[in-house]
């Protein structure tokens, strides 16, 4: 299912104080000098509506979260929700990048530095001329598995079953994780228990989910 259309932003609240233009770092940026606490960090690529980044930052107060989205109008709505829920809980361990998480990956992330590596359901570039540009690749995989500490998680879900097992195949080929491990589907009782609008959607059409994580 493609995308939804993204109104355009008229909310007073400031949320661009949550959002780094992504086009603009410089080598020398890194991660930790965002967040007023120094804790453990975990990245999503791909934010969408910032559920995962939104609930997750609530849930989890003790670790950072930064969400990488391409897509700049995407972006800002996630920077938005995170404003919204700094707003309304008081927490401020949520950032938003808009921009490529490649470069990001490759040159601003250290070494043993990440906790958890979230990628839920990525565009799949469906025609096989395009299937390049998919973010599961060998530079995007190598830098997870270099970035995440020992012990560290790299979660994947996707609704397509072709994708999921070529990245399964990519995963176990290049890098040195444990798994795939399997990860059961949550009861469909709680708004919470969908981490991202795109798999509730999904479930809601009665669509499979495939889904995994694995282990440094």
């Amino acid at each position: 299912m493609p995308r939804r259309y993204l109104r355009k932003i008229t909310h007073r609240l400031d949320f661009e104080k949550y959002l780094i233009n992504g086009r603009e770092l410089d080598e020398n940026w890194r991660a930790e000098s965002v967040f007023p606490v120094q804790q453990p960090l975990e990245v999503e690529i791909g934010s969408g509506k910032g559920l995962f980044m939104a609930h997750e930052s609530v849930k989890t107060p003790d670790h950072n979260f930064l969400g990488i989205e391409v897509a700049n109008n995407y972006a800002a709505y996630c920077a938005l929700q995170l404003a919204k829920t700094n707003n309304e809980q008081g927490v401020s361990n949520a950032m938003m990048i808009a921009g490529d998480a490649t470069p990001i990956f490759t040159t601003n992330l250290q070494d043993d530095s990440v906790e958890a590596v979230h990628i839920y359901f990525p565009d799949p570039w469906w025609k096989k001329k395009h299937r390049k540009r998919r973010i599961i690749n060998p530079v995007i995989v190598s830098n997870i598995y270099r970035v995440l500490r020992v012990g560290g998680k790299f979660h994947f879900w996707t609704d397509v079953e072709e994708y999921y097992q070529t990245a399964l195949e990519l995963i176990k080929e290049i890098s040195q994780f444990k798994g795939p491990f399997p990860v059961e589907e949550a009861p469909a009782n709680d708004p919470m228990d969908y981490r991202t609008h795109f798999e509730k959607r999904t479930r809601e059409n009665g669509q499979p989910v495939y889904r995994c994580y694995f282990e440094k």
